[in-house]
């Protein structure tokens, strides 16, 4: 079970190492193929749209498929799309590529979570999801070293690299998965499927994809739009822009890190107000007209804070709605996470083309208002079913 456990925890680093890419790379993507700076909304538009298309009907494929095999050949298909970015030569090729990146990524990323929630504690999901921070951080280092060298192509060359490695190991290891895990096969042909229609009558469900939808919104928000936000806004070169959004996903990592680390003393819910609460002076130091170094500050504290939050959700998910049917909601989490992923950067670009990037801030601070309202809701009502444990 030990070393099962060690091939998740490098195949979280897969999951994380495309997220972060195209935020780093695209100052210099655009510029060098003539497209508009906008039109990175559109790309990470696609790529969540298919993520949460996968991550919808993710309960049926796992269930029948298994986990094991799901996430190695989604890496695989992940570690495709990234060697073809690095080849592209038109903003067609890379729509097309971003198809294949969200549809191999919600798979991987709705099996995995679940999984985690069902047969580790809180402090492994925690850590494994600080190693999808590592993923996350890795990324726009390399393409910060490869746009001083190779270029923005030579980044996503690198990052293949890394990820198809990862997916030689999943490949390899899938007979593991059943010999660490004997019952898992029995566990996921028990699990209940639940449509979305049924998922969207039940007021829990529907506040809890709000609050994902939000934290995921702020998470990447600040992912894709960070850098160039520093570019634009506060005088960075690109590379320097590349490297300081590195600042942020490496808060994220510290984040979930440390909340790994005191999940044996404190609990899931009082690590999630932690979190939210680290989230408000991180955003008003966005918001304040300082200099660069205070708002690669902002971005860090963001990190830092809001890098929690999701993965203590994703682990209360059986505690919250039971395990026969966790699989069904956390895939719809994971769904709703994207949309929110989805919709942020777009968000970002139309709203920035008519008020200018420096609202950037401003449109921050209102999903974290909504994301504050939306779990004070859910935690109430949890508690009216009595599902709420401030013990877990």
């Amino acid at each position: 079970m030990a070393f099962l456990l060690i091939v998740i925890y490098v195949a979280f680093i897969g999951l994380g190492v495309p997220d972060s890419l195209i935020g780093s790379a695209w100052p210099a993507v655009h510029a060098q193929l003539n497209i508009p700076v906008e039109a990175v909304s559109f790309i990470t538009f696609i790529i969540s749209g298919c993520t949460v298309l996968s991550s919808m009907f993710s309960a049926r494929i796992l269930n029948k498929i298994g986990t094991a095999k799901v996430t190695a050949f989604s890496t695989a298909m992940t570690a495709v799309a990234l060697l073809g970015f690095s080849f592209a030569q038109s903003f067609l090729v890379m729509v097309l590529l971003a198809v294949v990146l969200g549809l191999g990524a919600g798979a991987i990323d709705s099996g995995l979570n679940n999984y985690v929630a069902l047969h580790f504690k809180a402090s492994h999901m925690n850590f494994l999801h600080c190693f999808y921070g590592v993923g996350v951080s890795l990324s726009p280092y390399l393409m910060s070293v490869a746009l001083s060298s190779a270029g923005w192509r030579g980044g996503y060359r690198y990052a293949f690299y890394v990820q198809a490695a990862i997916a030689v190991l999943l490949i390899v290891s899938v007979p593991l998965w059943k010999k660490s895990s004997p019952d898992t096969q029995a566990e996921e042909e028990k699990s209940t499927n639940l449509t979305l229609w049924q998922m969207a009558k039940m007021p829990e469900v529907r506040q809890v994809w709000v609050i994902m939808l939000a934290t995921n919104a702020i998470e990447y928000a600040c992912g894709v739009w960070g850098s160039t936000y520093l570019v634009e806004q506060k005088g960075f070169s690109a590379e320097l822009g590349a490297l300081a959004l590195t600042v942020y996903y490496v808060g994220m990592s510290i984040g979930r890190f440390v909340s790994g680390l005191i999940s044996g003393k404190i609990s899931t819910w009082k690590r999630i107000g932690i979190g939210s609460a680290i989230l408000a002076p991180a955003i008003v130091l966005m918001l304040l007209p300082l200099s660069g170094t205070v708002t690669v500050a902002g971005l860090f504290l963001i990190g830092l804070g809001n890098g929690s939050i999701y993965p203590n959700m994703i682990h209360l998910t059986p505690h919250n709605f039971g395990k026969e049917v966790s699989q069904s909601v956390m895939g719809s989490q994971i769904a709703f996470a994207y949309i929110g992923v989805m919709l942020a950067p777009p968000m970002v670009s139309l709203i920035s083309s008519v008020f200018g990037i420096a609202v950037y801030p401003i449109l921050l601070a209102a999903l974290y208002v909504i994301m504050i309202i939306a779990i004070r809701c859910f935690v109430n009502r949890i508690k009216k079913l009595n599902r709420y444990n401030a013990n877990v």
